[in-house]
């Protein structure tokens, strides 16, 4: 092994080693440099055309941008000269900043599908009644925009307006389906569907689909009031450094104050939020149970 110590060997064997660790990974650290950046911005536009929202891209892009590369500066700029602990939060701050957006978009999202399910109850009970007596799906449909709010009156709207463009109503409603992608949608689209090809009781179907998602409702509630317990142990648990963090400051400033003065203590405080984030998301998941 004496060879190693000869730096005209072991520079270049060094510099081999590294060509071939790179041209291995290149093309899936690019593929997952392109997700997370070009991705990222693709899937929040994607979330907002599926929810009828005008985009303007290069908006989007620019508040992006800012959220990401913009506060990261900032935070780099407010630990000089301390360059290792600025770069450390910069960076992070960059990465959630690009992520936030996002994140943001797909609690919009949910929350709207979740209510366009809620009001499917109502929306086909109104349905079930106007094909009893004697109106066709279309018409049905056209009666539930006129009485019910947001998001299933415009759902359903964009449905008829596609039907009097050209479009099939059965184009239409699998169109419904993919905008809003839950179980009850696509039970409700398939059975239409099915019974426009076959013939049958749509009053009838729409009154199974109702009492369906009606159960499911019961069962989630039932679950909700089971893991609220958990949500609240998790939000005390996450809390509680934060909570003894202001208590101290209050009590004795100079105890506390080398956490954010020195660059261990700094350091420190990034160990502690990220393991504090990590934590609550594995909380999250535990006490999240889908029906």
């Amino acid at each position: 092994m004496r060879f190693l110590a000869n730096e005209w060997i072991l520079i270049p064997l060094i510099a081999v080693c590294a060509f071939i660790i790179v041209y291995n990974v290149a093309d899936r650290a690019l593929d997952f440099l392109r997700d997370k950046s070009l991705g990222t911005r693709s899937e929040v536009i994607r979330h907002m055309r599926l929810m009828s929202v005008p985009v303007d891209e290069k908006r989007l892009t620019l508040l992006m941008l800012f959220l990401s590369f913009g506060l990261g500066s900032l935070f780099f700029i407010l630990f000089w000269p301390k360059v290792l602990v600025g770069l450390l939060f910069g960076v992070t701050v960059t990465i959630v900043g690009w992520s936030l957006p996002l994140i943001f978009i797909r609690i919009i999202y949910e929350r709207r599908c979740t209510r366009f399910t809620d009001q499917m109850v109502d929306g086909l009970t109104i349905m079930a009644n106007g094909v009893k007596s004697g109106s066709n799906a279309p018409q049905a449909m056209l009666r539930v925009v006129e009485i019910m709010g947001n998001p299933i009156s415009q759902e359903f709207k964009i449905v008829l307006n596609q039907t009097q463009f050209g479009q099939s109503f059965e184009e239409a409603l699998n169109d419904l389906g993919e905008r809003i992608p839950r179980p009850d949608v696509q039970m409700f689209v398939t059975s239409v569907n099915i019974l426009k090809e076959t013939g049958g009781n749509l009053a009838e179907t729409f009154q199974t689909i109702v009492m369906v998602i009606r159960e499911r409702q019961k069962v989630e509630k039932k679950i909700q009031a089971m893991t609220a317990q958990g949500i609240m142990q998790g939000l005390v648990v996450t809390m509680i450094p934060f909570v003894l963090a202001g208590v101290f400051f209050l009590i004795d400033p100079n105890f506390i104050r080398p956490m954010f003065s020195t660059t261990l203590g700094l350091f420190l405080c990034f160990a502690i939020l990220t393991l504090q984030i990590i934590g609550g998301i594995m909380i999250k998941k535990i006490v999240t149970i889908k029906v």
